[in-house]
């Protein structure tokens, strides 16, 4: 993901994650830009509970994948990397079937952190809100 700026074609950053926990769960990106990044992710057998209903670790892992593409498309990436240190979550309804939608808008941006708050939305409803924290390292 050196190489990605917010100017790279979804086609080419969907294509960087193939083989990747990203792809197995469906995640696709569908929109990027300084500070904002979007995707969805089906609500299928890969990412449902056996009661039926959207995974709270799926919804996870999709806030961790958008808020972290997030940092790294703000960074000097070929000097810098993200990784996720803290996440806090709050689901706050279910979802069946379809897909969902995450929404990560950056709510801090420093030197070393960033914080970003990620929506899960299915249309109109709220399924999870998540507060993702990521340390920017500088690579070795």
């Amino acid at each position: 993901m050196k190489n990605l700026t917010v100017d790279t074609p979804l086609e080419q950053i969907n294509k960087k994650v193939e083989g990747t926990l990203v792809e197995h769960l469906g995640i696709v990106f569908t929109k990027v830009g300084k500070g904002v990044v979007e995707a969805t992710m089906p609500v299928d057998s890969r990412t449902i509970q056996p009661v039926g209903i959207l995974h709270g670790g799926a919804t996870i892992a999709l806030a961790e994948t958008i808020a972290g593409l997030g940092s790294m498309l703000l960074v000097d990436a070929s000097t810098y990397e993200a990784r996720g240190i803290q996440l806090s979550t709050n689901h706050v309804s279910g979802a069946k079937g379809g897909e969902v939608l995450g929404i990560a808008t950056i709510i801090h941006q420093g030197e070393t952190t960033h914080i970003w708050n990620v929506d899960v939305v299915q249309g109109e409803r709220l399924i999870s809100t998540i507060r993702v924290t990521n340390m920017i390292l500088r690579r070795r």
